[in-house]
């Protein structure tokens, strides 16, 4: 694969200056917002799709989109890719030169502006996967996740294994956060199947379609799941997480994956370490998980003794 023009690199935010309101009076504030632009994406000369997105890294989003579109299975399939100078567009040239444009896309429930053109509802093979993840590793790899965020109001998605994060991406909407996770994946050669995705923004039917098509079979987030991202996800067997705190998760689907019995254990000894005094939840990584019923919610406290919020440092 080629790739021509030089990329100029641009900040994800800009200065802007605001007023505040605080202890009764008004202030002048100099701060920042995130940067969203309109960036053209152009497959073989004809126009594709119109991205609402942080004008950054370009290539990886565009190549991500492609791929979670269906358009290319691999990096085999381009031949050319240029990012204008401007950022406001990127060109690709596939080798498949008989490529048309699709008709209209969908559009999504993405802020930023989301498109897709594939069936969100279309069948996928549900996944076949050994991987079990805990309570306590999901909490401290949302530590790292979070931790690493380099600004506020804007949207991070990560890709792990085991405890480590393998490739952080940001972008105004959080569905381009998934594409450039896949097409950095796409461009260095990194598997995605069996790893854990990570997102701070709510888990939609796109997103869902566009982690199982990268085979990953465990979802996190730290908000609410969509209902038909709940149904994909348990039609398709991921384990969707939502809402993930230090001290909590709500499972939506695929509780198997959670190793509860590991994690009870591990709890436990959080309490014998500490001479077997009930402690509240601070220096114990295992967070209390909540798992969805299609009749409610199930309470399904990992540790021993009393409510939470009945504990006491003694």
């Amino acid at each position: 694969m080629g790739c021509k023009g030089v990329q100029t690199i641009l900040e994800a935010s800009r200065d802007v200056q605001f007023t505040r309101f605080e202890n009764g009076r008004w202030q002048t504030v100099d701060g920042t917002v995130v940067r969203e632009d309109l960036v053209r994406l152009h497959v073989n000369g004809q126009e594709l799709a119109r991205l609402m997105c942080t004008p950054r890294e370009l290539d990886h989003l565009a190549l991500g989109f492609l791929r979670s579109e269906g358009f290319i299975q691999s990096m085999a399939d381009v031949r050319l890719i240029n990012v204008c100078p401007s950022q406001t567009c990127v060109e690709v040239w596939l080798r498949d030169a008989s490529f048309e444009p699709p008709g209209r896309g969908i559009i999504t429930s993405g802020c930023g502006g989301g498109i897709t053109f594939a069936d969100l509802t279309a069948k996928a093979k549900p996944l076949d996967s050994d991987l079990r993840v805990t309570p306590g590793q999901i909490s401290r790899l949302l530590r790292s996740f979070l931790a690493g965020q380099q600004q506020r109001g804007i949207h991070t998605a990560a890709l792990a294994t085991g405890e480590t994060l393998v490739v952080v991406t940001e972008d105004v909407g959080r569905h381009n956060t998934i594409n450039r996770l896949w097409g950095h994946c796409l461009v260095a050669g990194i598997p995605t199947r069996d790893c854990i995705l990570l997102s701070t923004g709510r888990i939609s039917s796109e997103m869902l379609n566009k982690a199982a098509r990268m085979e990953i079979p465990v979802v996190v987030s730290r908000t609410s799941p969509t209902s038909l991202a709940v149904a994909l996800a348990r039609a398709w067997h991921v384990t969707l997480v939502g809402y993930a705190r230090r001290d909590s998760l709500n499972v939506y689907a695929g509780q198997e994956r959670i190793a509860v019995a590991e994690a009870v254990d591990e709890a436990s000894a959080c309490d014998l370490g500490a001479g077997h005094r009930h402690l509240d939840r601070e220096g114990c990584d295992q967070p209390r998980v909540v798992v969805a019923r299609r009749g409610g919610e199930h309470d399904q406290s990992l540790a021993r003794g009393p409510p939470l919020a009945s504990r006491r440092r003694l």
